[in-house]
């Protein structure tokens, strides 16, 4: 969508003779129906004077096109200024500018992140010039006008309030700065942005080639797909056994045949272990290799970062990233604009959105509305938080509001703790989940272990992980005051002493190095897997003469998961008391699955382990 595209000599005139910013907001509302906030008013009266400077060059032609606020279908970006022109051959060329009005930044270690002032405080952020590149990444693999149209982009970024420092402008930042050059504040900088717009567009289009970029189909190149199902052939993991296959080949069929007259909902439930994390992944790239566009959605970004960071081979992660998203990001998207939405951890949805949760009305009907086909990959025991409402029977309600037809599947074979379904249902009667026939674990079955302290538990984690696939998670009854004092002592249990996981590795955490050290949380490993999971259980779940109690107030005042259930335990105490139990029990058992050969466990409560003890046989 463009918003605002005249060719220079209007932009010009706009620029001098009226006022720039609400010349665009017009144009905004006009296109969107919504007007912008005083900030970003704010931000376009600042900083198009800046461009308008650099512009104001004989040599640049007068018709060359400039646009505003290009929007990059499919995504909430936008690009802050776009130039349209030929070069000296002939060649159609787009300039993609990434504005910054930042004065000072501090460099971080992590690759091509960087923290300034922002809002009301410090924040880490892209570098402005991995920002311009990545943008230009997403044009170049989605945008049918520019791979199969001819169209060249160059991206930079223009900070004009920026004096060179040393900081911005570091090494540790050079490969993304010589791919998106970096202008900062000062008469020489704006006249190396004059030079290589100049060297970039020689003669003007009168924003033909805007509009053909506007124009253009958004659909992933064939040689981005070809590249994506390639990284899958090549790696073993992804690939699709029994009734995975059966499944597979059945949403396949089904999802190319909807339609916007005959949309479709899948719902593929599952429980831990059977696969359907890999059937998603494995569902995006034959989707995408089909020439059909669509994500693959989570709430978590944990499952999102690594199967991104697992599919980076031969091409780089920026290619494809645009490919993965949130929830929460399709309260504003039109109806059917994507052919296909693959939604895993279905159970983790919200029903709105934003970071106050005042956006949207729905995630589960924004979800069905803005694809044609719809699957949710889900296990209702799998709800860890108050805000999870992914079940089945909400997602066939709004399905049947929206005229979708539903196909159910079912992944019953556990590939995850040795396949051992009884382990399972062990888990399910040891918790006080539901009644099963399991009431002794076979360590034949499956390798299990109660520690006597969270030291020789975590030890024997470290020396599971050879090959970096064993670690450590624990229930959310510590505070993260590493977060804010990064020496600081997090998980603190007599002279064991741990931090949570590393804010450096984030949602990646869980392949991150040497993050053995640490300890994990839900919210981190969720929707993954190890070989190897040991288990600290802490006092918001213990055992009294064989009945498990939780007690929500034990956790730390900082959960999330459980936020309002004092409020809720007011106007419905009963309730309250049932969700609550649920959503500790379901923690657990859910942090206690991800171990593909076994589980090892310490309790800060000595009954409560003396309870799992009494529970299993050699």
């Amino acid at each position: 969508m463009l918003v605002y595209a005249e060719d220079k000599k209007q932009f010009l005139h706009d620029c001098d003779y009226e006022d720039i910013e609400e010349v665009i907001q017009t144009k905004f509302k006009e296109a969107t129906g919504k007007r912008v906030a005083q900030p970003e008013l704010k931000s376009w009266q600042s900083s198009l004077g800046f461009v308008a400077k650099v512009l104001r060059d004989e040599e640049i032609p007068q018709d060359i096109g400039v646009a505003v606020e290009l929007h990059i279908p499919q995504s909430s970006k936008r690009i802050d200024v776009t130039l349209s022109g030929y070069d000296e051959a002939g060649q159609k060329k787009v300039i993609v500018i990434e504005l910054k009005q930042w004065e000072k930044a501090t460099k971080s270690d992590k690759d091509g992140i960087v923290t300034t002032h922002l809002g009301n405080g410090q924040r880490e952020v892209v570098h402005p010039s991995y920002q311009a590149w990545s943008y230009a990444a997403l044009l170049e693999g989605f945008n049918e006008a520019v791979y199969s149209g001819g169209i060249q982009v160059q991206p930079c970024a223009y900070l004009h309030n920026y004096s060179r420092d040393g900081v911005i402008d570091h090494p540790h930042f050079s490969d993304y700065i010589d791919k998106a050059p970096l202008f900062l504040k000062g008469g020489s900088d704006r006249d190396r942005l004059r030079e290589f717009i100049k060297k970039h567009v020689k003669h003007g289009d009168n924003r033909s080639i805007l509009f053909e970029l506007d124009g253009g189909r958004i659909r992933p190149s064939k040689a981005l797909a070809d590249s994506l199902k390639g990284l899958m052939e090549s790696k073993p993991e992804f690939v699709l056994i029994d009734e995975q296959k059966e499944v597979f080949e059945s949403t396949l069929a089904a999802t190319k045949t909807a339609s916007s007259d005959k949309p479709k909902v899948i719902i593929i439930e599952g429980g831990p272990g059977t696969g359907k994390t890999v059937l998603a992944i494995n569902l995006l790239v034959r989707l995408t290799s089909a020439g059909l566009t669509g994500k693959y959605v989570s709430k978590n970004a944990a499952p999102r970062k690594v199967y991104e960071t697992k599919l980076v081979g031969t091409i780089t992660r920026t290619k494809f990233s645009n490919m993965f998203s949130g929830s929460g990001s399709f309260f504003e998207t039109q109806r059917d604009t994507f052919d296909f939405l693959i939604v895993d951890e279905a159970h983790r949805l919200n029903e709105r959105s934003g970071l106050y949760g005042n956006m949207g009305e729905n995630q589960i009907k924004e979800l069905i509305n803005a694809s044609k086909c719809t699957v949710f990959f889900i296990d209702e025991d799998q709800r860890v938080t108050l805000s999870d409402i992914g079940s089945r029977e909400v997602i066939e309600s709004f399905a049947k509001d929206r005229g979708a037809m539903v196909e159910r599947f079912a992944l019953a074979s556990q590939f995850r703790c040795s396949g051992s379904d009884g382990y399972l249902a062990w888990l399910d009667q040891t918790l006080g989940i539901r009644e099963t026939a399991n009431r002794q674990l076979s360590l034949q079955e499956y390798d299990f272990c109660v520690f006597d302290s969270p030291e020789a538990l975590h030890q024997a984690i470290i020396e599971k992980n050879s090959e970096n696939r064993a670690r450590v998670v624990a229930g959310y009854c510590w505070p993260w005051a590493s977060k804010k004092t990064p020496t600081a002592d997090d998980i603190v249990i007599g002279d064991y002493k741990r931090q949570w996981n590393l804010d450096k590795d984030g949602s990646l955490w869980i392949i991150a190095e040497q993050s053995v050290q640490q300890v994990g949380c839900i919210h981190t490993c969720q929707g993954l897997e190890v070989d190897y999971i040991g288990v600290i259980i802490g006092p918001d779940l213990i055992v009294r003469d064989g009945k498990v109690i939780t007690n929500a107030n034990a956790r730390d005042r900082h959960d999330k998961s459980i936020r309002g259930h004092k409020t809720l335990a007011i106007s419905d105490p009963d309730s309250a008391k049932q969700i609550i139990d649920l959503i500790i029990k379901n923690t657990y058992r859910t942090l206690m699955t991800r171990g593909m050969k076994g589980c090892y466990i310490y309790s800060t409560d000595q009954e409560t382990a003396d309870y799992f003890r009494s529970l299993l046989y050699k």
